[in-house]
């Protein structure tokens, strides 16, 4: 007989143990797959899913910035001149134009394009500041997408798929790459007023696990208490949160020795110290009053400012990819009053935008940085016929959705500068030349961080997903 008192929690299995002794483990295979775990890793260890991992090959960047101009930016009010539009204006365009609603007569740039740098690229004058940058930039000119809403062009931007929710472009960059430090998410958004249109499918991390999903902030506080909430403990000291997670990881591990080194209670553990970790780290980053005055001028005391800043602070603390918003409120969807509408919206982005640029370019970040700017679509040269718009009162006038062509621009290591890529129709209307999908896009982007986009799978339904999915190709000519 025992010499020892019966101890009555060993009379039970837990449901890893009992999964494990039935059906030849094949249960415990399926409860690993179900937490997000690889049925292969080592239950005995736990592997941090944001530890950095190397990519497929030698990457030309490191970190991304998408300044994501949601609504749809009119390309021919920004990137992509169209003279032919302006000897067009108010009268009816020779071409037919497949729009998603009425339209009417020819809508020639109320806007001033002039040539700048060593480049001679053109831009509108709404965006005096950008185009001090333009022997930087890779604009492209011919970029195109299947639908003129916004709902499924803002998840074939985000996501690569328009009809069901996939990984979002960071979300697989941070499985790809994981974070260089692991006191922050990897994958953090910006955006202020709440959230824009299909929410936080944007960011989602869809199949993949939870922890690559963007984190987001509503950038509206100017507080850093307020910004992030719960970002400190009024209550407790750091010294007495400290005892406090000692003794719940004491407890914890007590637990987990008799479950066999159960991964997922390590996960937890894990979680509770990475949010101590982070009140520190994410206090220290989102405060940009620590940076020197000059700084801050540059980039200006406005929403955008503030926050662009705050992206390169979370950036140069290795956070892996920074996506800004323009907000909820504020989404490039002229429909009507394009004329003050459009500058208003360029206006409030275009020094940020500028000062980031500058502010990368002095710290030596540009080289190993990608830089994405542009929206969901473009919009039409043509007058829109809803709304207040369409009238004799050319300051009404609006531009309807346009999938057909629309312009975006890159820079960064890794891409030709000063340079423009395709064309789209003497009217603006449709990529003619060198046409870029979004598949294209980001087969191209993937390559330059490392990865072949063919080869960044996550099995999931019986089949391996990809970002471009079953599409896309990677374009040379962006490429330096």
């Amino acid at each position: 007989m025992s010499k020892h008192q019966p101890n009555l929690e060993d009379r039970f299995l837990t449901r890893r143990e009992m999964l494990q002794s039935c059906g030849m483990g094949l249960g415990a295979l399926a409860l690993a797959q179900l937490s997000g775990q690889s049925a292969l890793a080592d239950e005995k260890g736990y592997v941090n899913p944001l530890a950095p991992k190397a990519p497929h090959f030698a990457p030309k960047v490191k970190r991304v910035i998408h300044f994501f101009m949601n609504g749809g930016p009119s390309q021919v009010d920004t990137f992509d001149p169209k003279p032919m539009l302006t000897k067009y204006h108010g009268k009816s365009l020779p071409i037919h134009l497949k729009t998603e609603r009425k339209t009417g007569v020819g809508f020639g740039s109320p806007y001033k394009f002039q040539k700048y740098g060593q480049s001679g690229i053109e831009v509108s004058d709404v965006y005096p500041h950008i185009a001090q940058h333009v022997d930087d930039l890779c604009v492209i000119r011919s970029m195109h997408t299947e639908l003129p809403n916004h709902e499924p062009s803002l998840l074939l931007m985000n996501c690569g798929d328009q009809r069901q929710v996939r990984p979002s472009f960071g979300s697989w960059l941070t499985y790809g790459l994981g974070t260089e430090n692991q006191n922050l998410p990897g994958f953090i958004v910006l955006c202020p007023m709440g959230y824009p249109v299909s929410g936080t499918q944007n960011w989602t991390a869809g199949f993949l696990p939870s922890v690559y999903q963007g984190t987001y902030i509503d950038t509206k506080e100017t507080e850093v208490d307020r910004l992030i909430q719960h970002i400190k403990n009024q209550s407790t000291s750091r010294k007495q949160q400290r005892k406090q997670l000692d003794l719940l990881a004491a407890l914890n591990q007590r637990y987990q020795q008799k479950r066999q080194e159960d991964s997922l209670i390590e996960a937890q553990i894990q979680s509770y110290e990475l949010a101590f970790r982070m009140q520190a780290e994410a206090t220290d980053a989102f405060d940009i009053s620590k940076e020197p005055e000059h700084i801050r001028e540059i980039y200006g005391n406005t929403l955008y400012g503030r926050q662009t800043l705050m992206a390169r602070r979370l950036l140069e603390r290795g956070v892996r990819f920074v996506q800004i918003w323009q907000g909820k409120d504020q989404p490039w969807d002229n429909h009507e009053y394009l004329v003050t509408g459009l500058r208003q919206l360029a206006t409030a982005t275009d020094k940020p935008i500028a000062a980031l640029l500058t502010d990368l370019k002095q710290r030596g970040m540009l080289d190993d940085t990608l830089v994405i700017w542009g929206g969901e679509f473009g919009r039409t040269p043509v007058v829109e016929l809803t709304g207040a718009s369409g009238g004799t009162d050319e300051a009404t006038w609006g531009r309807d959705h346009n999938n057909h062509g629309f312009s975006m621009w890159l820079a960064g290591g890794g891409l030709k500068k000063g340079y423009i890529h395709g064309a789209t129709d003497e009217f603006g209307f449709a990529a003619m030349e060198k046409k870029v999908h979004v598949h294209d896009l980001h087969a191209t982007l993937l390559q330059l961080l490392g990865f072949d986009h063919e080869r960044l799978t996550y099995r999931y339904a019986g089949r391996d997903f990809r970002l471009t999915d079953v599409h896309g190709v990677v374009v040379p000519d962006l490429l330096a």
